[in-house]
């Protein structure tokens, strides 16, 4: 049902690197055929490494399977006529210019508007299209730090950079949902929409818990405390004996009773509510975990019911037994690379969704060929 929710729907994706070909990734998940338009050079997180066997970065082959990619010189006469075209028979444009560049280029908002006036045209930029910062550079690091996402995470003595990169992917889904809105609302109303995505701002919803807390006490919440970010001895990560890494998450009294039944200290029950920073129950606690391998925690919580959880290495994912079952890592190839492939993570109605068709380049007339194709049918 996901798969071709969107069957029919026309995407021309300017965007390059990070969220921009995520959020048109999920589109074209959802069945939308994307066309990805790229100057002369391609995109630029082409050359990021790591580089595939075919001298292409294989970052940017994740990001942008199941697309077709075009280049085109929107800097000249021809290339802005053959874009014209384009735009006459999309549905949706997805961008990551600065406020002004498509204006530079001789597509400004009005022209656009009339040459497509049922087109959904998302803005994805750094800081919005308007007020101080929207011409200013930036990337994921940036942002986080303007809106919140690194001022109450990390250590006492310093904020802890994130990874992967939280605003490009959360700005990613708010982009497709934007988009798949004012697709609805398109059905009801026959209009088109102009959305301002701003990457940063896709990281303030996420702030919630902070402002709600930074409100009630009239303070800051300094790094590691408060109870979910450092401060709990029950909510942490703890080293084990041969070097890996458990966590431990019994925000609940009933699974920190669980927890202490199966660590064999009954006497740390009542423990669960010592005075935030739980300094001295955590020195305890990292000795604990300190005193066996992290198999032999498993056996000793792993049926416990104490929300403890082992950490999981990336080259690990894949081999994870409850990943594994619900199966939304696939191996896939592209260019003679394998790739492991992240679906989109829902099952609809119990069906797993497709793997992901290889990206592939193509050109203008072949484009709209297709796109013509699917009108007639």
């Amino acid at each position: 049902m996901l798969a071709s929710a969107l069957a029919g729907i026309r995407v021309l994706d300017l965007s390059q690197y990070l969220p921009g070909p995520l959020a048109t990734l999920t589109l074209a998940d959802f069945g939308a055929d994307v066309l990805k338009i790229e100057p002369p050079a391609g995109d630029p997180m082409r050359n990021m490494p790591p580089i595939g066997k075919d001298g292409i970065s294989r970052i940017y082959k994740a990001c942008n399977r199941n697309k077709k990619t075009l280049r085109l010189d929107l800097k000249s006469d021809d290339g802005k006529r053959r874009f014209e075209r384009l735009l006459k028979r999309a549905d949706v444009l997805l961008e990551s210019f600065r406020p002004d560049v498509l204006t530079r280029l001789g597509f400004p908002r009005t022209r656009i508007e009339g040459i497509n006036p049922g087109l959904i045209h998302c803005a994805l930029t750094g800081y919005g299209q308007d007020g101080p910062l929207a011409a200013a550079a930036g990337h994921d690091l940036n942002y986080m730090a303007l809106a919140g996402g690194l001022g109450a995470s990390g250590t006492t003595k310093r904020p802890v950079m994130t990874f992967p990169p939280v605003a490009d992917h959360a700005a990613s889904l708010n982009a497709a949902l934007a988009v798949l809105a004012a697709l609805l609302a398109r059905a009801k109303t026959g209009r088109g929409a102009f959305l301002d995505v701003s990457i940063a701002e896709a990281v303030l919803p996420w702030q919630r818990l902070a402002l709600a807390a930074v409100e009630s006490s009239g303070a800051d919440i300094p790094r590691e405390g408060h109870e979910l970010n450092g401060a709990a001895a029950y909510y942490q990560i703890y080293e084990t004996k041969d070097g890996e890494f458990a966590t431990l998450g019994c925000i609940e009294e009933k699974f920190w009773k669980n927890f202490c039944a199966a660590a064999n200290k009954p006497d740390w029950v009542s423990r669960h509510a010592d005075p935030l920073p739980q300094t001295q129950l955590i020195d305890a606690l990292r000795a604990l975990f300190a005193s066996a391998t992290l198999a032999e925690w498993q056996a000793a919580l792993g049926g416990a019911d104490c929300c403890f959880q082992a950490v999981t290495a990336i080259p690990a994912l894949a081999a994870q037994p409850q990943l594994q079952h619900r199966g939304f890592l696939q191996m896939g190839k592209q260019n003679g690379d394998n790739l492991l492939e992240i679906l989109f993570p829902v099952r609809a109605d119990g069906t797993p969704p497709r793997t992901r068709r290889a990206w592939q380049e193509t050109d203008l007339e072949t484009a709209l060929r297709n796109w013509d194709a699917q009108n007639e049918a």
